[in-house]
């Protein structure tokens, strides 16, 4: 079992790590609103931001699960909230990298398209 100080020490590291989502994701949005999006930085940018958005949503999890511990003696076991939860952000995710994927084919086309474009003149 942990102690305090490195309980604090590991919400010390959640929050970096939130920072860190919040700064991939600032990114991601700036590299799409260029006139000429790279589509490496853009992969590289996601694929930050999901890892840590993992790392924070896994954290915090531990953090919850800790607390539901120690507040009550033993694990809670009546409600299925939590795996609903789960499941919803689960979802929520395959939504969103769909919609990721999507948008990335669409610049991905309009590449090619402009391409297409140049060779012709």
């Amino acid at each position: 079992m942990a102690s305090p100080l490195e309980r604090v020490d590991q919400l010390e590291s959640i929050e970096k790590d939130i920072a860190s989502t919040l700064h991939n994701a600032g990114q991601a949005i700036l590299e799409l609103s260029k006139d000429k999006p790279s589509l490496k930085q853009m992969e590289n940018h996601t694929a930050n931001f999901l890892k840590t958005l993992g790392s924070v949503e896994s954290g915090l999890s531990k953090q919850i699960g800790y607390l539901t511990q120690v507040s009550t003696g033993q694990p809670h076991e009546g409600s299925s909230y939590a795996s609903q939860k789960v499941l919803q952000m689960a979802w929520h995710r395959l939504e969103h990298a769909r919609s990721r994927i999507n948008d990335l084919e669409k610049l991905q086309n309009q590449q090619i398209g402009r391409a297409s474009c140049r060779e012709r003149v």
